[in-house]
């Protein structure tokens, strides 16, 4: 029963360490609040990367040229 009284002992070290770290985050929270800026969380994602219509061409055009020279090694090896 050690191993189940260290899980214990260990379950109530990290659930006091939440506490801890939940009210520091409710003070961060207020003192946000009370400078005005938003306490929420915003969703702030990765700006997305635009690719202008020359780059895909020129990506689709070097595609095609690597399959080429695919499928040309591919007649040579089998004919």
């Amino acid at each position: 029963m050690n191993i189940l009284a260290a899980i214990k002992r260990e379950e109530r070290k990290l659930e006091k360490q939440l506490g801890k770290l939940n009210h520091q985050l409710n003070g961060v929270r207020a003192a946000a609040k009370a400078l005005g800026g938003s306490a929420e969380r915003e969703a702030v994602g990765v700006k997305k990367r635009v690719l202008s219509a020359a780059g895909r061409a020129a990506i689709a055009k070097a595609a095609k040229k690597r399959w080429a020279k695919v499928r040309k090694q591919a007649k040579k090896v089998a004919g």
